[in-house]
């Protein structure tokens, strides 16, 4: 998208789209023209400090960082061509924004409507505030197809699931889920198990193995499926950060492997391994897709039972939300891990408890040089012993998955009239 090539639409611009029927501005895409409701492209409003559509679902958040720029720039534009429109005989300078309003649109790019309070001065030096309100777009230009490397949806996925203490209450419905949609449709995918002992539960695992049901269960699966085997590697620490897990298990498979690091709370099925298979591209990207996370039953259901028709219609988002603050999730080649840890050896030697402070989404934005493609209800056990980034992303993930300000309104407000009888 350029950052320069702004067009300010002239006051007759209505009459123009009216009498002739060409759309301003002259050479770009007609703005998009939704067919129903959902389609509908919201306007953000935005002052020259706030803007009111926040990444958190906020009323209000500070301007920061680029959107402050482009909100910057936006202004000195609109300015500029108004003052290349009409000096000599008259010259502005902007006093305030008064209203600011944007939105992208696909087929034309960012498009912006400004109320301006400017400053008018004549060519004899006599001065008014006026309000003016201009339209700009910042014009989607230089579109480039970005040539990929070739993938097929016939590579082996290696599944990778470590479980915690914590965890295995959750792994029979993952096991049921890649039951169901990788083993009876014969996908080309493969299960492996990374049972994490703390150094308590290692001393007993010969009197009392705490994942005992789960191997149990795995048995059942193998029995079931004389041809699947289903292995699992043991490993004993106490902060069991990803990148230690991912060491062990990257020397045990070919550097060509690739992995799909899953939790117990992923729902496997042929549609996210393609997924994984075609955003996942060795030497060239890597992939920690964002999952979708219900929100707490308790609060959003409370006495009644979720219907089974909602579960398949799109009003079931309404019962989650996409959860940022998880990486839990991740795609990628074995050779490109090693490469990034690889490169990652020398900071290991000052620091050595950099292995605990980092997850693999940190290892391959720092030290890869690849692409990095970021695109039901859970309680999180956070780790205080990782590092401050990771166990504030943690406690985020479960405030967040709560409920939504609607479910949380409702639920402060049923208390109230409870405590109020």
């Amino acid at each position: 998208m350029s950052l320069l090539t702004f067009i300010a639409a002239p006051d007759n611009n209505n009459q123009i789209n009216n009498i002739t029927g060409a759309t301003w501005p002259i050479g770009i895409s007609p703005p998009f023209r939704p067919k129903t409701r959902f389609e509908v492209i919201n306007w953000e409003y935005f002052t020259e400090e706030h803007i009111y559509s926040c990444a958190d679902s906020s009323p209000k958040c500070e301007l920061r960082g680029a959107d402050r720029a482009d909100v910057s720039s936006v202004l000195e534009t609109a300015v500029g061509r108004l003052n290349e429109r009409y000096q000599p005989q008259l010259r502005f300078r902007k006093r305030r924004l008064l209203n600011g309003y944007r939105r992208f649109d696909p087929t034309r790019g960012m498009e912006y409507v400004l109320d301006l309070a400017l400053e008018a001065f004549t060519q004899k030096g006599h001065s008014q505030v006026i309000a003016k309100r201009v339209s700009l777009l910042k014009p989607l230009s230089a579109v480039e197809i970005i040539p990929m490397p070739y993938v097929t949806e016939a590579t082996r996925v290696q599944v990778i699931l470590p479980v915690t203490a914590h965890d295995q209450d959750f792994v029979g419905n993952f096991l049921d889920m890649y039951v169901m949609n990788a083993l009876d449709t014969h996908d080309n995918a493969l299960l492996t198990f990374l049972f994490v002992y703390d150094p308590f539960d290692a001393q007993r695992v010969s009197q009392t193995d705490v994942f005992a049901g789960v191997k149990a269960m795995i048995g059942e699966v193998e029995k079931r499926y004389g041809d699947v085997k289903i292995p699992w590697i043991s490993v004993k620490t106490e902060v069991p950060s990803q990148v230690k897990l991912m060491d062990i298990i990257s020397k045990k498979h070919p550097v060509d492997t690739l992995f799909f690091l899953a939790s117990v709370w992923t729902e496997v099925n042929a549609d996210f391994l393609n997924r994984c298979r075609m955003n996942a591209i060795s030497n060239w990207q890597v992939f920690f897709p964002i999952h979708f996370q219900e929100y707490s039953p308790a609060l959003v259901y409370r006495d009644q039972q979720p219907s089974a028709a909602s579960s398949f219609a799109s009003e079931s988002l309404r019962d989650g939300h996409f959860d940022r603050h998880v990486f839990e999730e991740a795609c990628f080649y074995n050779a490109d891990y090693m490469a990034a840890r690889t490169k990652m050896a020398a900071d290991i030697l000052d620091n050595d408890e950099l292995l605990e402070s980092m997850d693999v989404y940190e290892i391959f934005v720092r030290y890869s040089g690849l692409h990095v493609f970021r695109a039901k209800y859970v309680h999180r056990e956070c780790n205080p012993r990782f590092s401050e980034d990771i166990y504030h992303r943690c406690v985020l993930s479960n405030l967040e998955g709560l409920a939504s300000r609607s479910h949380l309104a409702m639920a402060l407000f049923e208390q109230e009239q409870a405590n109020s009888t």
